[in-house]
């Protein structure tokens, strides 16, 4: 081929010139902007579709049972309006039931943020083998709480447990730690025993603290207590106000008193200690034992009205004292 061929065919054009120009022009053009946006909804398709179907459409069809006298089995169920939420107004036991579940929470949720803050404040120090002691404190958090209760029902039982092992050989008559007045402090205990968790997540706010204020704070004087007070808990606060609602939340809806109890099974939840008679097993006792998922349903719908308009006074009556390093308010 000579050269002249050559410069020939380079200068024929090529089928995107031979287009129409204005057909092009006409081509609809795809932002960044849309790219981002189906991508984001591409990503979290999968956690919205298991939302809708695993959250949502559950709590609907429990709003729509909470009207009815549905027991699970039989047809003959009729629907009864506000019935169930008007008997549930007046149910003296489960008045009983949420004073009892508001003084576990009150006292179980303090007690696990000082416990998880401590060890987070011991394990943060520089010492040897820390990474192991970190694991060592957190493995117990990572058991399953029915592994827990069937642990600590076997530890503390009457007859055959190792506590009441460890008691006798002190003279020490065996006690019914599974029964009132005791059944209490065991389920106090239990729960804190999965304190780990609340430590790991002071120990990343921890390690988050400038370390430039504690040494200002010590060339100033100032004890290890007042540092601690004065700039690590404020520091803190968006972290304890996480811990505390999160545990308001887990200490209402716990399940551990039933894994505690001596029958260990859904129906001996009438059986259990009046002390550990909290507001969850009065919805299993309505659910399992007696077949009333109507009002039980109404039970959890009261109870989930009840988390919002707590957590929602958690958030106002602590918004002076939380300090955020970056307006949580401010616009973007």
């Amino acid at each position: 081929m000579t050269v002249d061929q050559i410069s020939s065919v380079a200068d024929r054009p090529g089928p995107a010139a031979n287009a129409d120009p204005a057909r092009a022009e006409e081509r609809p053009r795809t932002s960044m902007t849309t790219r981002r946006h189906r991508a984001f909804y591409r990503f979290t398709a999968p956690w919205i579709i298991g939302f809708l179907l695993l959250t949502v459409l559950p709590m609907a069809y429990a709003l729509w049972l909470s009207f009815t006298t549905f027991d699970g089995i039989s047809p003959n169920w009729r629907y009864v309006g506000l019935g169930n939420y008007r008997e549930l107004f007046s149910d003296r036991q489960t008045w009983d039931a949420l004073g009892r579940t508001g003084l576990f929470a009150v006292t179980s949720v303090p007690l696990s943020i000082i416990a998880g803050l401590g060890l987070a404040v011991l394990v943060n120090r520089p010492i040897k083998a820390r990474g192991l002691f970190r694991t060592l404190l957190y493995l117990p958090a990572v058991v399953p709480p029915v592994g827990v209760g069937l642990a600590f029902k076997a530890l503390f039982d009457q007859n055959s447990g190792a506590v009441n092992g460890a008691l006798t050989l002190f003279g020490i008559d065996a006690l019914g730690w599974l029964a009132d007045p005791y059944a209490r402090y065991v389920l106090l205990m239990s729960v804190l025993w999965g304190a780990g968790n609340i430590m790991i997540i002071s120990l990343a706010g921890l390690q988050d603290v400038p370390r430039e204020l504690h040494e200002a704070a010590r060339i100033d004087g100032a004890s290890a207590w007042r540092t601690f007070r004065s700039i690590t808990v404020p520091l803190l606060s968006p972290v304890l106000l996480f811990q505390t609602v999160t545990g308001v939340i887990a200490s209402v809806q716990t399940i551990m008193p039933l894994l505690l109890s001596p029958d260990g099974t859904t129906a001996g939840v009438t059986a259990l200690p009046q002390s550990n008679y909290l507001y969850m097993m009065h919805v299993f006792s309505q659910y399992f034992a007696l077949g009333r998922y109507g009002y039980a349903s109404a039970l959890l719908w009261v109870l989930f009205v009840l988390i919002l308009i707590v957590t929602g006074l958690i958030f106002k009556f602590t918004s002076g004292v939380v300090f955020y390093n970056v307006d949580p308010e401010a616009k973007k």
